[in-house]
């Protein structure tokens, strides 16, 4: 079984020739939403990872960049050009930049780039899905099948019209539209918001960080109603694996096993869709061809 990990963020620590925003320099570790646990402090670049892929069976990859380091894809684009069978990457983009037009035209042109990834949890970043604001944005990446991977906790409503709009556009909601701060039952209080996208074919969820919304051990049993829902309203080929590794509390072999064997509701030909051939296929990128013998 082919399994792809949708969200691993990679960063390197500020320093003067590769800097980070102003607002981010002196901060030991991240954290995406406050409340919410914070990422690991050390920074993840391949030649650990992969590692840590290896003994857990996992095949490939997504680079995330995350949101301290700005608009900057240079550490994910190195880091996957060193690995390119087994690295990908969402990059980050930035659609206010004088030149986003321009760079949007060839953003598929760089080596391993697959799509771009936003969030939207800071006021900075918010006024971005009001109607009328990114409208051009929206329309281009239609235009020029970039698929986006957004990252909307408690505004997962907005989604609706953008898709519907435009049907062309691939949207895939990060760690299921949850909001980071939460757990448990709370963490998923609003699910039905999230489940009201499943008509709309160009809505898929990566359902990653899930041990993150759970207060239990492994195997997180409290949430699977919860996945179990997720599951049943969009399908195996709408719904993707992920860990977001850095911020696990668990191990990465746990996370991994989560879905691979703990969720008694996937089965094989499901798993298979879930760990991996949904990521292949929406975010084009091949799966390896079979070896002969």
């Amino acid at each position: 079984m082919l399994i792809t990990d949708t969200q691993v963020h990679f960063w390197e620590a500020h320093r003067a020739d590769q800097p980070w925003p102003a607002e981010e320099i002196g901060k030991k570790t991240f954290v995406a939403v406050p409340g919410a646990r914070p990422h690991r402090e050390a920074p993840l670049l391949a030649d650990e990872f992969l590692g840590i892929m290896d003994a857990a069976g996992v095949s490939r990859a997504i680079i995330v960049p995350p949101s301290p380091v700005g608009d900057s894809n240079i550490t994910a684009l190195r880091e996957a050009q060193r690995h390119p069978s087994r690295l990908g990457i969402m990059g980050r983009f930035n659609p206010d930049a004088p030149d986003a037009r321009r760079q949007l035209e060839h953003w598929l042109d760089q080596p391993r780039m697959l799509g771009i990834r936003m969030t939207f949890h800071k006021p900075k970043w918010s006024g971005w899905l009001e109607p009328g604001a990114l409208d051009w944005y929206w329309s281009a990446c239609e235009r020029l099948e970039i698929p986006l991977m957004l990252f909307v906790p408690g505004e997962v409503d907005k989604v609706a019209p953008i898709a519907r709009r435009y049907p062309g556009l691939t949207i895939v909601l990060d760690h299921m539209a949850r909001e980071s701060q939460l757990r448990d039952d709370a963490c998923f209080a609003d699910l039905d918001r999230l489940l009201a996208l499943s008509p709309l074919p160009n809505v898929y969820v990566k359902m990653s960080a899930a041990p993150c919304y759970s207060s239990q051990p492994y195997p997180f049993t409290n949430i699977a109603p919860y996945l179990r829902r997720i599951y049943d309203a969009f399908g195996p080929r709408r719904c993707m694996w992920g860990s977001d590794f850095t911020r696990l509390p668990c191990t990465y072999q746990e996370c991994v096993d989560h879905f691979r064997i703990a969720l008694d509701f996937l089965g094989p030909d499901d798993r298979e869709w879930v760990m991996g051939k949904t990521a292949a296929r929406v975010l084009r990128w091949p799966e390896p061809a079979a070896q002969p013998g």
